[in-house]
């Protein structure tokens, strides 16, 4: 009896250390994971600086007038755009025509009494060489002259002093651009000391967008203005997703801010669809230059870790290997690799959190496969069962 209880319980005990242990491998088995995968490429990668920006016109001009009086005529609309010299709105002109008729009238009663006095003189010329009159009236008569010519120079300014404010009358645009909105009515009463004006201009066309530039790029961007080059600038809008303007790099300014190491910049754009508004928040970036031959991969696949930099490269086994790689500059959703991988090879972009060195994978178009040969099998034992 205690030699079959014996047998028995090493046959237990065998058992358990056969199908335990097996047990406790196929627990601990970490599942074959699906992941993503990307191909390295072989490109072009722009090197750029990203940064934000204020869109600022070219000027901003608060329109004036010149005169004082009544608006008579507003020839303008809000938001239309305007060339130089345009008429805007009209004030009364009457009383400004009415002053220049009677500056020219004083300048012709004063020009004939010139007139008048310059003939006298030339006939006390002709008397006083004759010796016919006393020299003092002669020299009394030269200064008569002389204070009658002092007065049509006055009269004459004054004539012209009524022209220009009659001109100003029509209050003309200074700069060409886009009209705000309006500030007075038919009918105000308007004078030169009005501090809102009667209309503020923007020059929209061309705009310039003000950021500022990282002082580490400061050498790069001096070094492609000393060559002449026009570095290409383009705004988004922003979210990033639609392009406001492409534009030309204008200036750096002439100091560093040090709170921030960075020095402001200004770029400008032609505008003509009108798409970039004053004081509008737009992101910018600045082509600096093209890195060509580069191999590129999406920036996913690109993690770290305590050694630096790597990614999992898949072979042709579906194992994946870790590599560690050397970073490049990036553009967007694709970073470069300067080192340590090659173009064509396969790299992990997504379900790697949880892979290891030499893990197996799965490719999307395994479990593709699988599922589908599954569903076969299905229907095949669903078919035997019903026969």
């Amino acid at each position: 009896m205690l030699t079959i209880l014996g047998v028995l319980v090493l046959i237990a005990l065998v058992w358990w250390l056969v199908h335990g242990r097996a047990a406790e491998q196929r627990g601990n088995r970490r599942p074959t994971a699906t992941v993503g995968i990307a191909t390295a490429a072989s490109g072009s990668i722009p090197i750029t600086i990203e940064a934000l920006g204020t869109v600022t016109p070219l000027a901003t001009v608060t329109v004036r007038p010149q005169v004082s009086g009544n608006i008579v005529d507003i020839a303008f609309k809000e938001g239309q755009t305007v060339s130089k010299g345009q008429v805007l709105l009209s004030i009364d002109p009457r009383p400004f025509q009415l002053a220049l008729q009677q500056a020219q009238g004083s300048l012709a009663r004063d020009e004939a009494q010139l007139r008048v006095a310059q003939l006298t003189l030339q006939r006390y010329q002709t008397l006083v060489s004759q010796d016919s009159i006393a020299r003092q009236d002669f020299d009394t008569q030269a200064a008569t002259v002389r204070q009658l010519t002092g007065v049509v120079a006055t009269d004459q300014a004054a004539v012209g002093t009524a022209k220009l404010n009659l001109d100003y009358s029509q209050v003309k645009a200074p700069i060409a651009g886009r009209v705000g909105l309006r500030v007075v009515d038919l009918g105000n009463y308007v004078t030169p000391g009005d501090a809102a004006g009667v209309a503020v201009i923007a020059a929209v066309t061309p705009i310039d967008v003000e950021f500022t530039a990282p002082q580490d790029d400061l050498p790069r961007i001096q070094a492609r203005l000393a060559k002449g080059d026009a570095l290409a600038v383009t705004v988004l809008d922003r979210t990033r997703t639609q392009v406001l303007g492409q534009g030309q790099f204008l200036t750096l300014d002439n100091v560093i801010d040090p709170t921030t190491g960075t020095v402001k910049a200004k770029a400008r754009f032609a505008n003509a669809d009108a798409r970039l508004f004053p004081s509008q928040f737009v992101n910018v970036r600045v082509l600096l230059d093209t890195l060509n031959n580069a191999i590129v991969v999406p920036s996913a696949a690109l993690r770290s870790g305590p050694r630096g930099d790597f990614v999992y490269v898949v072979g042709a086994d579906r194992k994946a290997s870790l590599r560690m790689v050397k970073r490049g500059p990036a553009s967007g959703d694709s970073v470069s690799i300067a080192q340590g991988l090659r173009a064509g090879e396969k790299v992990v972009i997504s379900g790697g959190d949880q892979l290891t060195d030499g893990a197996e994978v799965r490719l999307p178009e395994d479990a593709a496969k699988g599922g589908a040969g599954a569903q076969q099998g299905e229907r095949r034992g669903g078919r035997r069962s019903a026969q």
